[in-house]
């Protein structure tokens, strides 16, 4: 009777600490929704309480399962990010049959979570079949604490770098293309690209806003001897400057408030690769100390961390500022400029490139009567035309643009030229004949006074126009020194 009423109150005092641990657990994953999910599937709940009590004091969010029809269960309703696996759940066997069954399905789902399995059978045989079926790492049971952890992490950290591996190699897929080029100085600027393309110079491409900068700086990443590796852009103009550091050389978690997880900067995210620094002229003098440093030297620090790292990546960029200007009012470093431009690329506007717009139309046209199913789509005789004689200030992006506007507004089998939404001629922005005899900055402030003129001072509807993003336009305007209030 007496070992009887101890086992029940055995049991009940189990039970207690069991109720307790899972009221504990809620409270902290409430508490902590951004947590990595980890999902412990094992038979033995003791196992599982353990390994959640150690990684929940770690900073991970965990689940637990019994059985392996419970884990894909859990694996349905939740993010998981890493799976601790125990291979055998029949206790007549130690085959770890069941466990690499569960990795064969798990495969088969096209789930990219990392697993980590266990057994307390030392059987290296089940491991490397384990290895073999995607499993990122095993452990032992009874496991040492700090080797758990530092697997998890580990195998964490590698599921990021396999993610961003395979969007990085989906966005270029999706966006390489090679410049259609028919006209002569688009092909002279392509043959320029080719060469310079295998060495690993510094280029500077300068051009208007919608020339296609981005599009000859992948051209030249596809034909160099990196072209296999990853073509990583940021945008220098779109990064606001307390997360400067952290966009392009990373940080450590904990580095700043709201870093919650370890980050991976652009710098190391194009390692071996090429990094096309968009817009470099709209960075703050501030900062352009900070990238001539790496840029001089290779080397960089995270934030949060004292190790130095170093960078190999091939670097390109690009702007449509008059940088020399800037230069000589003292708004951008001459050594940074001599840095970047080791060879400097011009892109020219569309409307000196006539030859290209109707190869590039039938380029644009092609692209969205697939995407939108409108294959029977043509271009009337009288539509190429007007297309010839407008002017283009948005460049390529406008006419891209355009296109795409026409195709899905098009009510006929053919696109007529009311369709492409140009203005009419009588309301175009005169686009000057005496181009050549003023400075990149006087042209840029005249086309944006007509704008601004045009619109009636409507800053969002001119920016829209001219194919630039709110921030920038008011960055041009404070950097030209155009007060909206003399616009009529």
């Amino acid at each position: 009777m007496a070992d009887a009423q101890g086992a029940k109150t055995q049991t009940n005092a189990r039970l207690t600490q069991r109720i307790g641990y899972l009221l504990w657990r809620l409270v902290i994953n409430n508490l902590k929704s951004d947590m990595k999910h980890i999902l412990i599937v094992d038979d033995q709940a003791d196992i599982r309480i353990s390994a959640a009590l150690l990684l929940s004091n770690h900073g991970y969010s965990c689940h637990e399962a019994d059985s392996l029809s419970k884990a894909f269960e859990v694996i349905e309703q939740q993010r998981i990010e890493l799976i601790l696996l125990d291979m055998n759940f029949s206790k007549d066997t130690t085959s770890g049959q069941e466990g690499l069954t569960f990795l064969e399905q798990l495969h088969k789902r096209n789930l990219n979570i990392a697993v980590v399995v266990m057994t307390a059978w030392a059987s290296i045989n089940v491991a490397v079949q384990a290895m073999q079926l995607g499993a990122g790492d095993f452990i032992e049971k009874p496991w040492q604490n700090r080797r758990l952890l530092n697997i998890v992490k580990q195998q964490l950290k590698q599921t990021y770098l396999r993610q961003e591996n395979a969007r990085f190699a989906q966005l270029q897929a999706d966006e390489t293309e090679t410049p259609l080029a028919v006209s002569p100085v688009m092909m002279r600027l392509l043959e320029q690209a080719e060469r310079v393309a295998q060495t690993d110079a510094s280029i500077l491409i300068t051009g208007e806003n919608g020339t296609g900068k981005s599009m000859l700086a992948k051209f030249i990443h596809a034909r160099s001897t990196r072209a296999n590796e990853r073509f990583v852009s940021a945008n220098m103009g779109a990064i606001p400057d307390n997360l400067f550091e952290s966009e392009l050389f990373g940080h450590k978690r904990g580095a700043f408030t709201d870093a919650k997880d370890d980050r991976l900067g652009r710098f190391d995210l194009a390692q071996n690769g090429t990094l096309l620094l968009d817009e470099i002229g709209t960075l703050p003098s501030v900062l352009q100390s900070k990238l001539l440093r790496v840029l001089e030297t290779g080397e960089y620090e995270s934030l949060g961390s004292s190790r130095t790292m170093t960078t190999n990546a091939r670097i390109i960029a690009a702007t449509n500022a008059d940088l020399p200007s800037l230069i000589s009012k003292e708004k951008f470093r001459k050594d940074l400029f001599y840095r970047l431009n080791t060879v400097q690329l011009h892109m020219p506007a569309l409307h000196e490139r006539k030859e290209d717009i109707l190869p590039l139309t039938e380029h644009f046209l092609v692209k969205y009567k697939t995407k939108y199913k409108r294959n029977e789509l043509q271009l009337a005789d009288k539509t190429a035309n007007a297309l010839l004689e407008y002017n283009w200030p948005g460049n390529v992006r406008e006419l891209s643009h355009s296109i795409e506007r026409a195709v899905i507004l098009c009510t006929e089998t053919s696109i007529q030229p009311h369709e492409l939404s140009l203005p009419p001629l009588s309301q175009r922005l005169p686009l000057s004949q005496n181009t050549d005899l003023m400075t990149l900055e006087e042209g840029e402030k005249r086309v944006l006074i007509a704008a601004l003129n045009y619109f009636q001072g409507n800053v969002i509807q001119a920016s829209d126009y001219l194919r630039l993003s709110k921030s920038s336009m008011y960055r041009r305007l404070e950097k030209l020194g155009i007060d909206l209030k003399n616009i009529d």
